[in-house]
C-alpha cells in the first residue's frame, strides 16, 4: 500500500507539473536542422524526414543551415527533388560566416524556396569530380558535365534564379561570395543570424505545391532537430576521409 501511495504521488506530481507549464505549441514556429559536412544518403534521409515532420507539426517553414564542400550527385538529386516538391516552405541558410555551399551544396541552396547566406560565406565550384576529387575525363566526363549543367540550370529556372550563373558554376567551377550571389540573383537574402533571416524572409511570396504562399515567420519560435543515432553513424561512415 505504501508503495502504491508513493507511485501515485510521483504520478500526480508529474501530472501537475506538466499541467502548470505554459503550453505554447500553438505559437507560430519554424523547424531548423543543420547540415555540416558531405552530402550523402544519411543527409538525404535526414532532410526527407525533416520535411515530413515540419509538415506534420505545422511549422511555418523548415530552415536548413548548410555548410558543405559537396557530396554525392545521387543523394543531391534526391534531395533537390524533395525540395522542389516540398509541402512546406524551405529556407536554406549557408552559415555561419566562413561556411560554404560548394558543389552539391550549390544545387541544394538554389532549390530552396528562400536561399540565404551569412556574410563571409561562399557558393559555387560545382564541377563534377570523382570521389577522390579527380576530374572525370573523356566521353563519360563530357556526359556527366552536360547532365550536371542542365540539372543546375533546371533548378535555377524552377526557382527563378540566375540560370547563366548556375551553368557556369558547373562548367567553369565559378565560386562567389554572399554579396555577389545576392547581386547576381543566385540567392534572395544575406542575413547576419537566424533572427535577421526570419525578419527578411517574412512577407516573401513563394510557391508550394502549385499554389502561392506568403511566408509569415517574423518572430517565430525556432525548434531545432538533430540527426538520429542511425543517421549520425551513417553520416560519419560516409565521410570521405573515413571512407
Amino acid at each position: 500500500m505504501k508503495t502504491l501511495k508513493i507511485l501515485f504521488f510521483i504520478f500526480l506530481s508529474g501530472a501537475l507539473s506538466a499541467w502548470a507549464q505554459p503550453k505554447d505549441n500553438s505559437a507560430p514556429h519554424v523547424d531548423l536542422i543543420s547540415i555540416d559536412g558531405s552530402i550523402n544518403p544519411a543527409v538525404d534521409d535526414f532532410i526527407r524526414e525533416s520535411i515530413g515532420r515540419a509538415k506534420a507539426n505545422g511549422a511555418r517553414a523548415l530552415i536548413i543551415e548548410l555548410d558543405t564542400p559537396g557530396g554525392l550527385l545521387t543523394s543531391t538529386r534526391t534531395i533537390v527533388k524533395e525540395m522542389l516538391g516540398t509541402p512546406v516552405p524551405i529556407i536554406v541558410y549557408v552559415a555561419p560566416s566562413g561556411a560554404g555551399a560548394g558543389s552539391a551544396g550549390t544545387f541544394i541552396t538554389m532549390a530552396a524556396n528562400i536561399a540565404a547566406m551569412a556574410p563571409g560565406t561562399n557558393i559555387g565550384a560545382a564541377h563534377p569530380v570523382t570521389g577522390g576529387g579527380q576530374e572525370v575525363k573523356g566521353v563519360m566526363g563530357e556526359k556527366i558535365e552536360n547532365f550536371t549543367a542542365s540539372f543546375s540550370e533546371s533548378i535555377a529556372q524552377q526557382r527563378g534564379r540566375n540560370t547563366q550563373w548556375a551553368i557556369q558554376a558547373v562548367r567553369k567551377s565559378v565560386s562567389i561570395t554572399a554579396q555577389e550571389a545576392l547581386k547576381k540573383n543566385v540567392i534572395d537574402i544575406v542575413a547576419y543570424d537566424i533572427d535577421d533571416l526570419l525578419k527578411q524572409a517574412d512577407g516573401r511570396n513563394t510557391e508550394i505545391e502549385g499554389r502561392k504562399e506568403t511566408l509569415s515567420v517574423k518572430g517565430a519560435r525556432v525548434v531545432r532537430y538533430e540527426m538520429s543515432l542511425k543517421q549520425r553513424i551513417l553520416n560519419t561512415i560516409a565521410d570521405p576521409n573515413i571512407a
